[in-house]
């Protein structure tokens, strides 16, 4: 099979090995910093104003589902970090253009891959629309409704536990496919069923420090999400470069 689909061979990588992704992602970091700083910008713009919107239209439910949800569609969007990422790596200049001008994500697979993720996405979107519904009967319109259902009432707080345990799983599945394949469409001319394929080998062959690194991307995510998306700025392009470094790290060179 490998000769017919190309799957490259995957490493196994200690569990300090998320650690130094993020050390070398902060240093790829300031290394192109107008880039990555404007394309964190433009990201923490767009979803504190989908939160925004929100919000101002009494959907403080969808708010916080969507950002819970966000870690579904963020590999794809970092598609100008893996970039940002390659030309460090090859010692180019990292520019403003070719940060969010990427032609590779244009391609047919990627597309898919987007596909994929927006289907996951959605799914996660109707389960927790689903715990929420059978957990009270009525519809909270502000963050601060929903927060007090969620911590100071024993079904809202059965909701947060049934609906983290269910979102985790869907998430963790996800970011199996993801992880790996997102940058490796963007650096090879693989298809969709190779790079997911081997993302999953690349989980499964290191399973506890990707556990460890995807339990890092949703802490910072999520932290982020707390600060109305400002941390964004910085967190997103951060863990975009670092996700190159681990992909790099994860998967071999073709022979």
């Amino acid at each position: 099979m490998s000769g017919v689909y190309r799957l490259p061979a995957t490493r196994a990588v200690g569990f300090s090995a998320p650690f130094r992704w993020l050390r070398l992602g902060w240093g790829d970091l300031w290394a192109s910093w107008p880039a990555s700083l404007a394309y964190g910008l433009v990201m923490a713009v767009v979803c504190a104003g989908l939160g925004a919107a929100l919000i101002a239209s009494n959907m403080a439910y969808w708010a916080f589902a969507l950002t819970c949800g966000f870690v579904f569609v963020a590999p794809v969007l970092a598609m100008g970090n893996y970039e940002t990422g390659r030309r460090l790596e090859k010692g180019q200049k990292p520019t403003l253009v070719s940060a969010f001008i990427v032609p590779q994500a244009f391609r047919q697979d990627v597309a898919y891959l987007g596909l994929t993720l927006l289907v996951m996405f959605f799914m996660w979107g109707q389960i927790a629309q689903v715990v929420y519904g059978l957990s009270t009967s009525q519809i909270h319109r502000t963050i601060a409704a929903l927060i007090h259902f969620a911590t100071g009432v024993p079904e809202g707080r059965r909701m947060l536990v049934v609906g983290s345990l269910i979102g985790g799983v869907i998430a963790f599945l996800t970011y199996c496919l993801v992880v790996v394949s997102a940058p490796m469409l963007l650096d090879r001319r693989n298809s969709i069923f190779e790079a997911t394929v081997t993302s999953v080998r690349a989980v499964n062959g290191a399973f506890a420090p990707m556990l460890l690194w995807a339990f890092i991307i949703a802490t910072l995510t999520l932290g982020s999400a707390a600060t109305g998306f400002a941390a964004f700025v910085i967190v997103f392009p951060w863990l975009g470069l670092a996700s190159w470094r681990a992909y790099r790290d994860l998967v071999a060179e073709p022979n």
